[in-house]
C-alpha cells in the first residue's frame, strides 16, 4: 500500500497556490458590498494597486476590495503616462497576477474596452476570465487620457450604450459587475455627465462613476440626481474633485470612494527618500527603522506557511499524519 499524506490543513494561507474564493464568490461579495453602500451599512473604500505587492498590502490592511488601476499600471509597470498606451493583453496578464495574489474582489479599470463594442466584448471576456470581479469602462474616445488631465474627447452617448449592452451580453458570469464611467464633466458640463449617467444605467451599468466633479455642489447634484444607483467618487490628491471625509461623501450619495493611486504615490515618495539616503550616505543601517523588517516582509508573503507546507509534503512517508 502506498503512503498517502494528509492534506495540509492551512492550505488557504498559501495565497497564490492554495485554495481561494471562486471568481463568482468574489463577485457576489462585491455586489453585497455595493448594496451596503446604498444603505447606512458602510462605505466601500477602494484603494488602488499597481502590482501584487500592493494588492497584498491592501488585503492585509483590512480593506474589502481592491482596484486594479490603469494609470498605476501604465506608470509603475511600463514607466509611461496614462494616455492609452497599454494593451488589452498586458492588462489581462496583470489582472491575472493580481487576482491570484489576493482573496479580495478586484475591480478592474478596463479603460474604453479597447475599441468599439465588439472589441469591448472580447476585452470583457478576457478580463473576466483573468479574475476581474468588476469591469470599469469609460466613454472617452481613443486614445484615452487620465480623467484629471485636460483635453478629453468623448464617444457619443449611444455608442457607449451600445458598448455596455455588448459587454453585458458577452459576460459569462451574471455576477460580474459593470461600472460605467463618464468624463462628460471635463468635456461638457455636469448636466451632460448626469444625463449620460442615466443613459448608462438604462444600458445595463450596475454602478456609475462621474469623473472629476469640480465642487461640493456638483457632487451633491450627482448624488441627488442619480440616487438609488451605486456611485463612485474618485479621490485624486491634488486633482479636480474636492477632498472630503468618507462621511461627507456618503452624505452626498457616494457609497464607493476610490483612492486609485494613493498607495503608488506614497510608495514613490517613500522610495525616493530611501534612495536619496542611500545615495548620500552609502549605507542603509541607519535607515532600518524606516523600512519593513525582514520578518514583516516574509510574513506579508506567508513564508512561514509555505515553509510549513513544504515540510508537511516533504516529510518521510512513515512520519506523516494520516499514513495508510
Amino acid at each position: 500500500m502506498s503512503a498517502v499524506p494528509a492534506p495540509f490543513e492551512a492550505a488557504a494561507t498559501l495565497v497564490g497556490v492554495g485554495p481561494a474564493p471562486t471568481p463568482t464568490a468574489r463577485r457576489e461579495r462585491l455586489r453585497a458590498l455595493l448594496s451596503d453602500g446604498l444603505t447606512d451599512a458602510g462605505t466601500l473604500v477602494l484603494p488602488g494597486a499597481t502590482d501584487a505587492l500592493g494588492v497584498r498590502l491592501i488585503e492585509e490592511a483590512g480593506f474589502e476590495a481592491a482596484y486594479a488601476t490603469g494609470a498605476g499600471l501604465a506608470n509603475a509597470q511600463y514607466g509611461v503616462p496614462d494616455i492609452g498606451l497599454v494593451s488589452l493583453g498586458e492588462v489581462a496578464d496583470h489582472v491575472e497576477r493580481l487576482a491570484s495574489a489576493t482573496h479580495l474582489p478586484l475591480v478592474v479599470d478596463a479603460d474604453t474596452g479597447f475599441g468599439q463594442p465588439v472589441m469591448a466584448m472580447r476585452a470583457a471576456r478576457r478580463l473576466e476570465r483573468a479574475g476581474a470581479a468588476a469591469l470599469q469602462l469609460e466613454d472617452q474616445d481613443m486614445p484615452k487620457r487620465c480623467g484629471h488631465f485636460d483635453h478629453h474627447a468623448l464617444i457619443p452617448t449611444q455608442h457607449m450604450q451600445a458598448k455596455l449592452v455588448a459587454v453585458r451580453q458577452a459576460l459569462e458570469d451574471p455576477a460580474t459587475v459593470v461600472i460605467a464611467r463618464t468624463d462628460a464633466r471635463s468635456v461638457h458640463d455636469i448636466d451632460e455627465a448626469i444625463r449620460r449617467g442615466h443613459a448608462y444605467v438604462e444600458a445595463g451599468a450596475d454602478v456609475i462613476f462621474v469623473e472629476a466633479p469640480r465642487t461640493v455642489e456638483e457632487l451633491e447634484r450627482v448624488g441627488r440626481d442619480l440616487a438609488g444607483v451605486p456611485l463612485v467618487v474618485n479621490v485624486v490628491e491634488g486633482g479636480k474633485t474636492p477632498q472630503l471625509s468618507l462621511a461627507e461623501y456618503r452624505d452626498l450619495g457616494f457609497g464607493i470612494v476610490l483612492f486609485a493611486n494613493f498607495l503608488m504615490r506614497a510608495a514613490i515618495r517613500a522610495g525616493s527618500e530611501a534612495l536619496a539616503h542611500l545615495r548620500a550616505t552609502g549605507e542603509t543601517a541607519s535607515y532600518a527603522g524606516r523600512i519593513a523588517t525582514w520578518q514583516e516582509r516574509q510574513a506579508l508573503f506567508h513564508l512561514p506557511e509555505f515553509s510549513s507546507a513544504e515540510a508537511h509534503f516533504d516529510a518521510p512517508a512513515d512520519t506523516r499524519a494520516g499514513v495508510r
